[in-house]
């Protein structure tokens, strides 16, 4: 049975907020500091890309409030990778399954456990909730009934508004909408792209699959959440083939049905043995395998922006959309290798309309040239240069 998430609560009463400075287009960042934040919560519930995007937000959020304790709201799985590791949060609390804050496997979803969940966390008092989750037409609501002193966010057309928001838009790259919206509170930060620590458990969970010692390492994620964004595994073979040729020792990494699928059929493609690691990896045994790559070669995917995070080249295939919103902003690790195609190729249906049916490859126009050239590109700068050994360092953390 399907529930539908009724979010209730105090958004505040009258009398009981500080007043809100209007913000007017003259307004510094630094005129927007607040005075005094013990406790802040940050709603980021989804997946593993959407985090590592937001990593530049809570870095600044940390930065502005060294002394304040921040709050991840997450989803399920975020415990498993972020307990004990160094980042910009104090602790991390998993939101229950609520229809447009965090939908479950299932679909079925316990309004009860949402306003237990909330009622527990109205008596941790935020003094400032950070809606980092969307345009807010359920993140909004969900966000207010916290009862923060202070709420920020972003707002589409039509959602609710938070005390402080900034206008959604769909072509904005998350990265600076997410940045957008912590500079509400005189948060910023002159650091683009993610970063992610890498542990020593993670390096431990990664030696004890993935040998320490042998050649280069260069990793492949064959999948995407959209079947639409997958290039074609041939074409991935073809990189394959090549990069093992100059010496590279080619590991293949992701997890479920389809991306077990596609490692098969790239063991079929390929003229080289590959080493397949589908399945048999935690989340900080991915973590410490992709920190030890040389190179990462994937579609737009949560691995593809955890590699960049922990610091490997990587070289991604995006659609033209996604790149725009979600591709690497700067250069020096990354390469973008982009499709325009817009029309699915069974039915010719223009997908910025409207779905169709089929999950046909939008991304096939890529060709594997391109992303050879891309990919010797960095291959070779990485076995040219020293890897940096230093992350920027963040506070240690606790995970409750």
């Amino acid at each position: 049975m399907r529930f539908r998430c009724a979010v209730r609560g105090n958004p505040g009463a009258a009398g009981t907020r500080p007043a809100v400075r209007p913000l007017t287009p003259g307004l510094l960042v630094d005129d927007l500091l607040l005075p005094t934040v013990e406790r802040i919560a940050v709603l980021r519930a989804n997946r593993l890309g959407d985090l590592v995007l937001a990593l530049p937000a809570l870095a600044a959020l940390r930065s502005a409030y060294p002394a304040a304790e921040i709050t991840l709201l997450g989803a399920g799985w975020h415990p498993q990778l972020l307990d004990g590791r160094p980042g910009p949060w104090d602790r991390v609390v998993v939101v229950p399954g609520c229809p447009g804050v965090r939908d479950t496997d299932t679909g079925e979803h316990d309004p009860e456990a949402v306003q237990r969940f909330l009622a527990a966390q109205r008596l941790r008092r935020y003094d400032l909730a950070v809606q980092l989750h969307g345009g807010g037409a359920h993140s909004n609501p969900f966000v207010r009934a916290l009862d923060p002193a202070l709420s920020v966010g972003a707002r589409a057309r039509g959602a609710p508004a938070l005390d402080r928001d900034v206008p959604y838009v769909v072509t904005q790259h998350e990265v600076l909408r997410l940045l957008e919206v912590v500079a509400l509170v005189g948060a910023r930060t002159a650091d683009l792209e993610p970063v992610l620590a890498v542990t020593a458990r993670d390096r431990a969970a990664a030696a004890a699959v993935l040998p320490v010692d042998g050649p280069p390492v260069v990793g492949l994620h064959l999948g995407a959440s959209d079947p639409r964004r997958r290039w074609p595994v041939q074409r991935f073979a073809a990189v394959a083939d090549d990069l093992a040729a100059r010496g590279a020792r080619v590991v293949v990494v992701g997890s479920g049905p389809d991306d077990a699928r596609a490692a098969r059929a790239l063991h079929a493609a390929v003229r080289t043995p590959v080493v397949d690691l589908v399945d048999r990896l935690s989340l900080p045994a991915l973590t410490g395998v992709l920190a030890g790559c040389s190179l990462v070669v994937a579609n737009d995917s949560g691995p593809r922006h955890l590699a960049a995070a922990v610091g490997a080249p990587t070289v991604g295939v995006f659609l033209a959309p996604n790149a725009l919103s979600a591709g690497p902003l700067t250069a020096r690790r990354s390469r973008t290798a982009v499709s325009y195609r817009t029309r699915c190729p069974v039915c010719e249906q223009d997908q910025r309309q409207a779905r169709c049916p089929h999950d046909a490859s939008l991304v096939a126009d890529v060709e594997v040239d391109e992303v050879v050239q891309l990919s010797r590109e960095l291959y070779d700068l990485a076995g040219a240069a020293v890897r940096p050994a230093t992350r920027p360092a963040f506070p240690s953390s606790a995970t409750g």
